[in-house]
């Protein structure tokens, strides 16, 4: 058994784009598109529903991974477009946030429902 899988193995990795889509090196970044998928569905949502602390946290993670990603051999470009749109994502709720706790938003909306 142990020498069919190696022969599998041997097949696919003989293949330059099965290797690709094979490896980690395509389905981290794929699994990691979920992240930037439920930022920019959230952006939809009301910025009450946004946690400051969690947004940075993601802010900086995505910064940093983007960063590696081009800084390992081969460049990952891939997780660089991942990290690269959730980092805007990331940035646009902190702006809402922002908005909506810090700079009257909260209290425009307030008003603008009351106006009604």
């Amino acid at each position: 058994m142990a020498a069919f899988v190696k022969a599998i193995n041997a097949k696919i990795r003989s293949n330059p784009t099965v290797s690709y889509f094979c490896s980690t090196h395509f389905w981290g970044p794929v699994s990691n598109f979920g992240i930037p998928m439920a930022a920019v569905v959230d952006a939809q949502k009301s910025p009450e529903l946004i946690s400051g602390h969690m947004t940075l946290a993601l802010c900086i993670y995505s910064a940093t991974f983007m960063r590696y990603s081009l800084a390992i051999a081969p460049k990952n470009y891939l997780l660089f477009m991942c990290h690269f749109i959730n980092e805007g994502s990331q940035l646009t709720q902190g702006y809402r946030y922002l908005n909506w706790h810090h700079w009257g938003g909260k209290e425009k909306a307030a008003a603008a429902a009351a106006a009604k």
